[in-house]
């Protein structure tokens, strides 16, 4: 890969997971899945904005559950809610629908209903507790860095072992990964959170992320037929919850 490709990659990637405005150069082919390798290095720095603002509002005096709150705010304002849109849209969806038609239908649907809704409280609720429970902010700080990153660098694999469920939308749009950019994303995602959170606690954490994304991609797979933009958004809120959850268990 030439020193073009590694910055239209990266580059690729920021723009689409996050709201800073990067002019991102096409990648080859023009699709996001060229930009795999990347998606980890991303969330890696979502998750260190985001212990920033944990460590900036802990310094100010408000103690950890504002901090915590106000850290996953700074993520999902980064972020534009992608990843929480997608888990309300995924919930509304694969728990409301009757049949693949309609569920498919519901997800499209921009409107939240009550599963969508409760899902995206039990998201911030679930986070913000487990950074709270962390409460120092240089090990919620990489805490953060891990989760972001692991629940990204599992989305390659997701897209390359499962079809998309429809042949428009986002998620058929990115395309499907080469097999050598989402073993480097898997790799890179596994190395931060060995980094991160250590040997033991990372390979733990990122192993009960990555078997809960299995668990929800086999669900979709059977209710939907394969992974959309929403479906995907989801598997990275929900790696990025037992992420922090496994971070912030004593």
């Amino acid at each position: 890969m030439t020193v073009r490709g590694v910055i239209a990659g990266f580059t690729a990637a920021t723009a689409f997971f996050t709201q800073i405005p990067v002019k991102a150069a096409a990648c080859h082919g023009g699709r996001l899945a060229d930009a795999a390798w990347a998606f980890p290095l991303v969330g890696a720095g979502i998750g260190g904005l985001a212990g920033l603002a944990f460590l900036l509002v802990q310094l100010l005096g408000l103690g950890d559950w504002p901090a915590a709150v106000l850290a996953v705010l700074a993520s999902i304002v980064l972020t534009g809610a992608l990843h929480e849109d997608g888990l309300a849209d995924t919930a509304d969806g694969l728990i409301g629908g009757h049949d693949r038609e309609q569920r498919l239908a519901i997800m499209r649907d921009s409107r939240h209903g009550t599963f969508g809704v409760v899902a995206i409280v039990l998201s911030v609720v679930l986070r913000a507790a487990a950074l709270a429970g962390i409460g120092d902010p240089i090990h919620a700080g990489l805490a953060l860095i891990a989760a972001h990153a692991a629940s990204r660098a599992v989305l390659p694999v997701a897209m390359l072992m499962l079809a998309p469920a429809r042949a428009d939308g986002l998620g058929a749009a990115a395309g499907r990964p080469r097999t050598l950019l989402a073993v480097a994303a898997l790799a890179i995602g596994l190395l931060i959170s060995l980094a991160a959170l250590g040997p033991t606690h990372g390979g733990v954490a990122f192993s009960f992320a990555g078997a809960a994304i299995f668990a929800s991609g086999v669900l979709t797979h059977r209710r939907i037929g394969g992974y959309t933009g929403d479906t995907l958004g989801a598997f990275q809120q929900i790696g990025e919850i037992v992420m922090l959850l496994t971070a912030a268990a004593k």
